[in-house]
C-alpha cells in the first residue's frame, strides 16, 4: 500500500513509480478517491466547492494524467473512474457533489475519443449507495455558511443522509468483484451501471430526457437559417 493524495503532484508520482517498481508496468488504473461536500449550494462557500472539485475532479484528472504516458507506450490499459447516480441526476443537497461528478462524466466521455486509437480503453462507473464511508463524518463535509430561508429544509432532509451511512443496500465487495470483471475484458463497457438503483435513476433520467425533447421538439427544430 502507498499513501496517495489525488491532490498531491509528488504524491502520486510516487504512487505511479511505486506501481511499476513493483509490477513492472500498470495495466489497470481505477480512479475510486472522493468526498462528498454536502448542502445547498448558497450555504456552501466558493473553497469548499474548489475543494469539492479538486478531490473528485482534478484529482482523477491528475492520476490519470500520471499514467497514460504508460498505456500509450504499452498501446494498451484500461481507465475506470467512478462517477455516480449523481453523475447523471442532481440532488437536494448534493449541488458541489453532483457538479463534481457531472464533470467527470463530460471528461471521460471525451477521453474516451482521444485514447482508443492508442488501444486504451475508458469505463465510467455509475454506483447507487454502496456501503462505504462516503457518507462517514470522516467524508461528509457539511456546508459552512447558514441561510434562515434553507433552514427548515435542511433540518428535514440532513438527518436522513447522516442515517444512510452504514445502511446503504449496496455491497462494496460485490462492486469490488464487478470492477474485476469488467477490467478482465477484452472489450470493457464504456459505462457500468452499478446496482439496481442506479439502473433505475438511469431510466428516469432517459425518460425525462425523451419527454423533454418531444415537448419542446418543434421549437427545437426550427432554429436553423431559413
Amino acid at each position: 500500500m502507498v499513501q496517495l493524495d489525488v491532490t498531491n503532484t509528488q504524491e502520486i508520482n510516487t504512487g505511479v513509480n511505486a506501481a511499476i517498481d513493483k509490477f513492472g508496468t500498470i495495466d489497470v488504473l481505477v480512479n475510486n478517491a472522493g468526498n462528498f461536500y454536502a448542502g445547498y449550494f448558497e450555504q456552501l462557500s466558493q473553497q469548499q466547492i474548489e475543494r469539492q472539485m479538486a478531490t473528485n475532479l482534478f484529482g482523477p484528472m491528475n492520476v490519470t494524467r500520471a499514467v497514460l504516458p504508460i498505456f500509450r507506450k504499452n498501446k494498451s490499459g484500461h481507465i475506470i473512474t467512478i462517477s455516480s447516480t449523481a453523475g447523471l441526476v442532481g440532488y437536494e443537497l448534493c449541488t458541489a457533489y453532483a457538479a463534481s461528478k457531472f464533470a467527470v462524466e463530460g471528461w471521460m466521455e471525451s477521453l474516451q475519443l482521444e485514447v482508443t486509437p492508442f488501444g486504451i480503453h475508458t469505463t465510467i462507473v455509475n454506483p447507487g449507495f454502496f456501503r462505504t464511508n462516503l457518507l462517514e463524518p470522516s467524508s461528509t463535509i457539511w456546508s459552512e455558511n447558514e441561510i434562515a430561508d434553507y433552514a427548515e429544509r435542511t433540518s428535514m432532509l440532513r438527518p436522513g443522509w447522516e442515517s444512510m451511512s452504514g445502511t446503504q443496500g449496496g455491497d462494496p465487495a460485490k462492486l469490488a468483484l464487478g470492477l474485476l470483471t469488467i477490467a478482465s475484458e477484452n472489450v470493457p463497457p464504456k459505462r457500468w451501471l452499478a446496482g439496481a438503483d442506479s439502473i433505475a435513476e438511469a431510466e428516469r433520467k432517459i425518460k425525462e430526457l425523451q419527454e423533454q425533447a418531444d415537448a419542446y421538439r418543434e421549437l427545437s427544430s426550427s432554429l436553423a437559417f431559413d
